[in-house]
């Protein structure tokens, strides 16, 4: 049975909201596990798993092979729901209970959704947010409300920009994926002893596709190369595991080149505990909600019956399968045991590796032993946090358009408030959203600033011709009697989200009609865009619109931010952290096309620049920056070996820093004091297999508060992985020949200082990482 994203999110959020799920510390003290190994903190934690395990008789270990574990009443091991989510806030889900009361934990903080906290290209912020985010979890965990588990960060790159949950993840870019995982992993989990909560990176591999003129994600087929998977697909995944080793995974819905993602021993197996090494801390893998169930003939027709489906997953690797809440069990574990098709070694690593996870985080432990239990409701919402949530949506809205009226002087000047988000509530959320302490939208922040304006609303995306205009009228009333419109418009999840992608990617036509007639009055006409990318070509060719500020999802705060920036209060820094395409794209490439090299191309590693409507990047301020390389204009090396000499990482020489600092010098010759986002591309020319990409992204930072006439130095991180090109067999390779580092988008890289050439001599190739190849039939 299959189901809609809604219903499955509103039934999971109504089993919270009546505490069915609760969530209980083992007694480890006075009851029956007191004299277990699992309760010796100073036993390993393999070792206190694995006690656990033993203990259990075969009954009680096949009840707690799904996500809402029974727990062993007999052992005094509770019951445990393992699906909780934080992908913004700690969010509704089957584990975590709001107090839909009022008064303690009835709120947690919600900050900008991913793709919005991207744009902001600030690592430090990213770790800010998600140490914030482990707090409010572990409060909730504290009161019984909420797992210490939490399946988040959405790490699949989001390459087409029909994806319904591409907003749900970092944007396009590999390089800026990794860096954003690797600090939200660090600021979610902790680096002490015991983690603070078990992160999941999902959904392993090759997953961006809902539902897609007759393609459901339930039965798609990924076929991809190998030359694509390493490169593109597969880096952001590899940073969660080999190189930050997060404690859990979850395997995907859609098949890899003909083998469901969760009974692939290929991604689980050979790339992920093999290659990769994630095997340190006995990692465990959950499957994504009702993954397995879609191995049968209705979907992938991979396995015949629910016992064969359930066998080909833990065989392969999986750990715990999802189930959703509500809906009969259909996962036959029971079955696969009983047709000896499930091995009990089988379950008991499964189980060991579950229950470790739990043991690293504190599960087991007494208060007085970990330094998160301590946590409560007086650190859930606090000011500290709530000025956080403004400052991931402030900065990570993106200055697209701006013909010199922002930002804008509002004092004695009406206002027009406009369009289906100006006075919004969960609107500017986005997926995966819990229960903030307030929403805060535009008209309320107008309320704060004691602007006089007229509000009306407008249109998200009706049915032509069958829905009747009562938002024109009202719009135009409201805009003829003030002196600026500020237009608050854009998508929503009704448009893109979880089972939803969409087919166009132009502005909705009645937004856009609407937009038209307001631009027509010949007054400042502001647009702020939420939701998804948009082609704003008719917004960016119209003169009478003055400006364009794209907001994503902005969280509890997105009023707020907006107007902030509307008024100059903030100044934006942010930039697109994906391509925005032309409307005509859709008709290209099918969003089934898994090829990043396939014409017309993928991201902008592939798409061109100049014909892209606005470039991966794209990001305009209120001041005039100028921006240059603080190294030599040209480097030489010997061979591509010296680009290894010294390094730390004999392992992993993909993470070897490249040999010369790479810094750069940010001048502010404006008026106003602003962040500057540096962003550093590699361009090799023709080194390596053909085609070669137009550029690539290997670092970033931003740079904050320059004030006017003030120069500010930062180093760029750049990793001689990222210098390397991946072969058609996905091997990282380092070839020699003649590199450049170019300096941010657009017409600025050839401004001078933007661009150092550094020669790599010799003939000598190095393989950086030889990439595991298939077993034959999979």
């Amino acid at each position: 049975m299959k189901f809609s994203s809604p219903f499955r999110y509103a039934l999971a959020g109504a089993i919270a909201a009546n505490g069915v799920i609760g969530f209980k510390y083992p007694d480890c003290v006075n009851g029956p596990l007191a004299d277990n190994t699992v309760c010796d903190s100073k036993a390993s934690p393999s070792d206190r798993a694995a006690a656990l395990v033993k203990a259990m008789n075969i009954t009680e270990k096949l009840v707690n092979l799904v996500d809402m574990s029974e727990g062993a009443e007999r052992l005094g091991l509770p019951a445990y729901a393992w699906w909780n989510e934080a992908l913004h806030g700690v969010a509704m889900s089957p584990g975590v209970s709001f107090n839909r009361s009022g008064g303690a934990f009835s709120a947690a903080t919600s900050f900008a959704n991913a793709i919005t906290l991207s744009a902001a290209f600030d690592d430090d912020l990213v770790h800010k947010v998600a140490d914030t985010i482990s707090t409010e979890a572990r409060a909730f965990a504290n009161a019984g409300l909420a797992g210490l588990d939490y399946w988040t960060p959405n790490i699949n790159p989001y390459k087409d920009p029909r994806w319904g949950r591409g907003h749900e993840t970092p944007g396009e870019d590999p390089v800026r994926i990794k860096g954003y995982v690797k600090a939200l992993l660090e600021g979610l989990e902790g680096t002490g002893p015991i983690r603070k909560v078990i992160a999941t990176c999902k959904h392993y591999a090759a997953y961006d596709l809902e539902r897609w003129q007759g393609v459901i994600r339930y039965s798609f087929d990924a076929v991809v190369s190998l030359q694509d998977l390493s490169e593109y697909y597969l880096p952001p995944f590899q940073q969660c595991a080999r190189d930050s080793k997060v404690g859990s995974f979850m395997c995907s819905y859609n098949a890899l080149n003909g083998t469901p993602a969760c009974a692939s021993t290929y991604l689980m197996d050979d790339i992920l505990r093999k290659h990769w090494n994630w095997t340190e801390h006995n990692n465990f893998i959950t499957s994504d909600c009702n993954a397995i169930k879609d191995f049968l003939p209705d979907q992938h027709n991979f396995s015949q019956t629910p016992a064969e489906a359930a066998a080909a997953a833990y065989n392969a690797g999986t750990d715990t399968v999802c189930e959703v809440t509500g809906w009969p069990p259909f996962t036959d574990v029971i079955g696969a045991y009983n047709q000896t098709l499930l091995s009990e070694n089988v379950i008991d690593i499964a189980l060991r590796r579950l229950y470790e996870g739990l043991v690293r985080a504190g599960y087991f432990d007494s208060p007085s032993d970990s330094p998160y239990r301590a946590i409560g409701w007086s650190d859930v919402n606090t000011p500290e946090a709530q000025a956080l949530a403004l400052q991931t949506a402030t900065d990570g809205m993106v200055l697209l358009k701006n013909d010199g009226t922002l930002p804008l002087d509002l004092k004695d000047k009406t206002v027009a408030l406009i369009g289906h988000w100006a006075n919004t509530t969960r609107q500017m959320l986005g997926g995966y959203s819990g229960l903030p302490p307030y929403l805060h939208g535009p008209v309320y922040a107008a309320d704060q600033l004691n602007l006089t304006y007229h509000y009306a609303s407008g249109p998200v995306s009706p049915a032509a011709n069958t829905t009747k205009d009562t938002w024109t009228a009202a719009a135009l009333e409201a805009a003829n009697k003030s002196d600026i419109i500020l237009y608050f418009g854009g998508t929503d999840t009704s448009i893109a989200s979880e089972d939803l992608d969409r087919d166009s990617i132009a502005w909705p036509a009645a937004q856009l009609s609407l937009i038209e007639a307001l631009a027509a009055l010949n007054k400042p006409l502001i647009i702020t865009q939420l939701g998804d990318q948009v082609d704003d070509t008719p917004l960016l060719t119209n003169p009478a619109i003055s400006a364009i500020l794209w907001a994503g999802y902005p969280g509890q705060s997105g009023g707020t931010a907006a107007l902030q920036i509307i008024t100059g209060l903030s100044t934006p820094a942010g930039r697109l952290p994906v391509t925005q395409y032309p409307s005509a794209y859709t008709a290209q490439l099918p969003l089934t096309e898994m090829s990043l090299r396939a014409s017309p191309g993928r991201t902008y590693r592939w798409y061109p620049q100049s014909k892209a409507v606005l470039p991966f990047g794209h990001g305009l301020h209120y001041t005039t920056f100028s921006a240059r390389f603080g190294v030599f204009p040209t480097l030489k090396f010997p061979s591509t070996s010296s680009l290894l000499e010294g390094c730390a990482e004999p392992n992993h020489r993909d993470l070897c820093p490249f040999p010369s600092q790479v810094s750069v010098w940010v001048t502010n010759k404006g008026n106003l004091t602003s962040d500057y986002v540096a962003l550093v591309f590699l361009r090799g020319g023709e080194l390596g297999p053909a085609p070669w990409p137009i550029k690539t992204l290997v670092g970033y930072t931003r740079v904050r508060g320059v004030a006017p006439g003030e120069t500010v130095a930062a180093v760029v991180g750049v990793k001689v992985g990222d210098l390397a090109r991946v072969d058609e067999t996905g091997d990282r390779v380092l070839y020699p020949g003649r590199y450049s580092l170019v300096l941010d988008v657009g017409e600025e890289e050839a401004q001078e200082g933007r661009e150092v050439v550094f020669e790599v001599g010799g003939e000598e190739v190095v393989v950086l990482d030889a990439f595991p190849q298939p077993p034959k039939g999979e």
